[in-house]
């Protein structure tokens, strides 16, 4: 059975940092794209970085870019997230996701098939 768990959330200042970590398994798991999302209080959960689990391709929202960066292990099956320059409009439950395949549009939560429990960044100003 797949189990994403995601961690490193936390309290930070404005302008400060944190890595986000998702372990995903079992270790023959490979799924298409996985991605970080993000949730706020009374807000859709929005897409924060996307990766191709087998290519370099990543994609990302304007709000987080050149901020934030996506990476992965394949081998140990772990996906990161460092956030950097971190905003109270970050602030936010952040949540790691796997999409089996592209039939749908992965830059949108109804892609993915598997989800972290979350993990919750606070951001103060």
């Amino acid at each position: 059975q797949v189990q994403l768990v995601d961690s490193g959330g936390g309290l930070v200042q404005a302008g400060g940092s944190l890595r986000l970590s998702c372990a995903a398994s079992p270790r023959t798991f490979s799924p298409y794209v996985m991605s970080w999302f993000r949730q706020a209080p009374g807000k859709e959960r929005e897409l924060v970085y996307g990766t191709s689990w087998s290519r370099s391709d990543t994609f990302t929202t304007s709000s987080v870019s050149g901020r934030f960066k996506i990476s992965r292990n394949n081998t140990e099956n772990m996906l990161y997230l460092q956030m950097n320059n971190l905003k109270s409009e970050d602030t936010a439950v952040y949540y790691c996701a796997a999409a089996q395949s592209a039939a749908k549009d992965v830059t949108t939560a109804p892609a993915y098939d598997y989800w972290g429990q979350g993990t919750q960044v606070t951001v103060s100003s």
